[in-house]
């Protein structure tokens, strides 16, 4: 669909647009919480709050992302920014709680299209050899999100004498003022390459044929090799951001560390997330792709593994430093991952389904977090983590995308381990 075009200010642009509305999401989910508690809520309305948040998304991600393997992206981007921007400033003057939950559903949904959108921008203005590096950079977005979101949080909410409900109000309506100010990068974001009249005679550009190639089914892409790795690989590496924000507080408030320094040791690994992914492109010439992915997911379950252990803080931190290190390699190369792996007329498609296995991650590895640990104390969900995340580099170590292509006598292309079809090459057509 769309063209490789010089020059990076697009992704510049794009990387501060998504720390915009990723801070903002980053901030309004905390405040959520505490909205909510302010209402009257209890553990479950709050798990019931938050589930919808992931699970509303799960029943549009595919549609959408077949919608934007045959048209334009940046819609998505516009439509997104507007519903994370309403989810957070309604949820700021909502009343009760199932007016809570749906505008939680609203803005998860926002952040579904606009992640949706961004991806496929990334994947269609790349060239092959540069899609680690702007994944990379892309990425870079969210982690700045995901370090200022949460404190920017705790600065506004107190629970001090009654004000958590109008500060927790105000947090969200900041939020959504936040999202906001993400259209002003918002702009020629999507190449628009200009018609051109064919001669008589000529063949199709290549985003028609794309357009009118046969659309391949869900089940078709997930079979395709590379496609579940990737997959796989991103819910992991997904589920241990998720598990080490919700659990290292409880194993804080068990060993006697103070709240803040908490704080400062989860903000310390969302910086060396950000880390990793500026050196990714030297990385990947000095390791190559494959080691890489799995070599810092097998560290990362060793380090989780770790973290389980009575250690003192500062080895805490030093291991969350590294660890966060790790984490930062899996979200960008399992995008390429996908993209590489998938045909090109469903990439749209093919992220759309890795973000629908992040967000059934999302669901699934804090309830099972939790459960564990009620059955076997707060290190249990780090244990999880450390079977979980080298599990990922297994898969990592298979051979991924369509690296080997038979030719059928008909003169079509198809994949290994029977992926869907790729049409010939004008050389290649009979």
């Amino acid at each position: 669909m769309g063209t490789v075009t010089p020059g990076r200010g697009w992704l510049l642009r794009l990387v501060l647009t998504f720390a915009c509305a990723q801070s903002a999401v980053s901030m309004a989910r905390p405040a959520v919480s505490y909205r909510a508690l302010a209402l009257g809520a209890d553990e479950r309305a709050i798990g019931v709050i938050t589930a919808v948040y992931a699970l509303l998304p799960l029943l549009v991600a595919v549609p959408l992302g077949r919608r934007t393997d045959h048209g334009r992206c940046a819609p998505l981007l516009v439509l997104g920014v507007a519903l994370i921007t309403g989810g957070c400033a309604l949820s700021g003057v909502a009343g009760s709680l199932p007016a809570m939950a749906a505008w939680s559903g609203v803005m998860g949904l926002g952040h579904l299209c606009f992640v949706i959108g961004a991806q496929s921008i990334v994947a269609r203005r790349s060239a092959p050899d540069e899609r680690d590096r702007n994944f990379g950079h892309f990425t870079i977005g969210a982690s700045l999100g995901q370090l200022v979101g949460p404190a920017a949080a705790g600065l506004v909410v107190s629970g001090h004498d009654g004000a958590m409900g109008p500060t927790s109000a105000t947090a969200l309506l900041a939020a959504g003022g936040l999202a906001a100010f993400s259209y002003a990068s918002l702009w020629r974001l999507e190449h628009r390459p200009e018609p051109r009249a064919a001669a008589p005679g000529a063949a199709r550009p290549a985003q028609d044929r794309t357009a009118a190639s046969p659309r391949a089914s869900v089940w078709a892409i997930l079979r395709t090799r590379g496609v579940p790795a990737g997959i796989f690989m991103s819910l992991a590496v997904l589920s241990a951001t998720d598990i080490l924000t919700a659990y290292l507080p409880v194993v804080g408030e068990d060993r006697g560390i103070a709240p803040t320094t908490v704080g400062a040791l989860l903000s310390l690994r969302a910086a060396a997330t950000i880390a990793c992914r500026l050196v990714m492109t030297p990385m990947i010439r000095l390791l190559g792709r494959t080691a890489l992915m799995a070599g810092s997911c097998a560290l990362a379950g060793l380090l989780c593994a770790g973290l389980a252990l009575p250690v003192p803080v500062p080895a805490l931190a030093l291991m969350l430093a590294v660890l966060g290190f790790c984490l930062g390699v899996g979200q960008p190369l399992s995008m390429t991952t996908v993209v590489q792996a998938a045909p090109e007329a469903a990439r749209s498609t093919a992220l759309a389904l890795r973000l629908t296995g992040n967000r059934l991650g999302q669901v699934a590895a804090p309830a099972t977090a939790g459960l564990l640990a009620g059955l076997a104390g707060t290190a249990a969900p780090f244990a999880m983590l450390a079977v979980l995340l080298p599990a990922s580099a297994a898969t990592a170590v298979r051979p991924q995308g369509r690296g080997v292509v038979r030719t059928k006598r008909d003169g079509t292309r198809c994949a290994a381990a029977d992926g869907p079809q790729v049409a010939p090459s004008p050389a290649e057509r009979p």
